[in-house]
């Protein structure tokens, strides 16, 4: 095949690999399914570039990942729903995607018979004094769905469990067989927040398979609208944070702030969210001189607005409180589990894909990225501070190197099986697409990977020893996606 490079591993191979995650020796980026394998991709940070790794599925069954590196257990076992492949070893094979409600079991392995529904067995929790609280799947805002399972010794959590899955869309059987443009389309789709970074992935993850090169003007807008994406969600989330402390003030100006983005993003580029604006080969709509003069408009007015709110947040002592050694996040449980964002770097994990797996342009723009190791609500807060304060010294760079030009190559006809894939910087961490095409140029197997799936399970460690009303301000903190995650 063309394009992506992977080396085809027998199982013992493959169950030393898994060993060597667990030692730490590595980084466990994505593990999926495949027909009649399963692929595991890593990263040596040493090294910087990621390793796709393959083992074939013999009699419906593989060596565990997770039996050797806990990250990888609701990997696999969102595997055995989806493909209904057995992972040998696998400590907890309980569902995980499939509530019961899937018309056939292993949707995307061999489908067999119709899955009955089966209460949940959560982990079993014991000692004097303890309680559950259940929380969800239906909450009080308007948010996505997921459960919480609070063991609680009063007011202070002992242990929570989460259960998602509630969003499953079938996104990834919904691309089989799917045209590359209607592909796009679902990508963008699958995590309303981060439709620019999902369609920035695919389209790069496709012209790696058609070994396409954008046109330096689309690669740069590209750029653009990841950025406007970054800051838009990032005054959204310290907003979000600051109102679960009870302090509206921020929430209301930032708020303000966010909505000048988009209206920015609306004006620029003919969509708030600015979906559907990147495709296979490039960009669908160009930036005009108004546009460009607009976009530095609004960063000379917003930058010093935000430093203003930034000053009260700082010096707000009793917002502070609320934020400052809460929900700690543990720099060991970050190198274990790797995951990516403001929740990696306000751990020490300093890993941003636009400098760690370098793409165009920020290969040539300049930039720091920000890093802590209090790992706090406060330490997530301050890192998406400073991420909007690079974001908007990039966009002007951005601008100053915007070359004219096309907006579009075009895409080459398939002849023969092709794979890529890319890894893409969203705003809450990596977004991975990994994508084969058949000969038809159809896809024949697409597998997108959120950051939340490295994130989701370090928040039901960082709330261990909080109180049950800073649940709603970690949780904000991580500010995970469901809709990412559940595909």
């Amino acid at each position: 095949m063309a394009g992506l490079k992977r080396i085809t591993l027998d199982a013992a191979a493959w169950a030393e690999r898994a060993a060597a995650l667990g030692r730490g020796e590595g980084e466990l980026f994505a593990l999926f399914g495949d027909d009649g394998q399963v692929h595991m991709v890593v990263r040596e940070p040493e090294l910087g570039a990621l390793e796709m790794l393959t083992v074939a599925v013999e009699n419906g069954r593989y060596p565990s990942v997770g039996a050797q590196h806990a990250p990888a257990i609701r990997l696999e076992r969102a595997i055995r729903d989806l493909f209904g492949y057995e992972p040998e070893g696998l400590p907890d094979t309980r569902p995980w995607l499939d509530h019961g409600l899937f018309k056939l079991s292993a949707p995307l392995g061999a489908a067999g018979a119709p899955r009955r529904q089966e209460d949940y067995p959560f982990l079993p929790v014991e000692g004097e004094g303890l309680h559950q609280i259940p929380v969800g799947p239906v909450h009080a805002g308007i948010i996505e769905p997921g459960h919480f399972r609070f063991t609680a010794n009063g007011e202070t959590i002992v242990r929570l469990e989460q259960r998602l899955g509630y969003v499953h869309k079938g996104v990834e059987t919904l691309m089989r067989g799917a045209a590359l443009d209607r592909a796009a389309q679902l990508a963008g789709r699958i995590s309303g927040d981060s439709t620019v970074a999902y369609q920035y992935a695919f389209a790069r993850a496709a012209e790696q398979t058609l070994g396409v090169k954008p046109p330096a003007r689309a690669i740069h807008l590209r750029a653009l609208m990841a950025e406007f994406e970054r800051i838009a969600n990032h005054f959204g989330d310290f907003g979000a944070i600051c109102n679960d402390a009870s302090f509206a003030l921020i929430h209301a100006h930032t708020g303000m702030l966010r909505e000048q983005v988009l209206q920015t993003a609306d004006a620029c580029f003919g969509h708030r969210l600015m979906r559907d604006r990147i495709v296979p080969g490039g960009v669908t709509h160009d930036l005009t001189e108004e546009g460009a003069a607009r976009v530095r408009a609004l960063a000379v007015e917003i930058a010093p607005r935000f430093a203003e709110l930034f000053e009260i947040y700082d010096s707000t002592a009793s917002l502070l409180d609320r934020t400052v050694t809460t929900g700690i996040t543990s720099a060991e449980l970050v190198k274990r589990f790797a995951p990516g964002g403001y929740v990696g770097r306000a751990s020490g994990r300093k890993f941003d894909a636009r400098q760690d797996l370098p793409y165009a342009p920020y290969n040539k723009l300049s930039f720091k990225v920000p890093v802590l190791t209090a790992g706090d609500v406060d330490a997530r807060v301050r890192i998406r501070a400073e991420e909007i304060r690079t974001s908007l010294s990039l966009i002007g760079q951005i601008l100053d190197a915007l070359p004219e030009g096309e907006l579009r190559a075009e895409l080459p006809a398939a002849k023969e099986p092709r794979e890529g894939m890319a890894v893409v910087e969203a705003f809450r961490g990596d977004v991975l697409m990994y994508l084969r095409l058949a000969a038809d140029g159809t896809v024949a197997r697409c597998h997108p990977r959120d950051a939340s799936w490295f994130q989701w399970p370090l928040l039901e460690a960082a709330i261990e020893g909080n109180i049950v009303a800073d649940f709603p301000l970690c949780n904000k903190s991580f500010n995970c996606s469901y809709s990412g995650h559940d595909l």
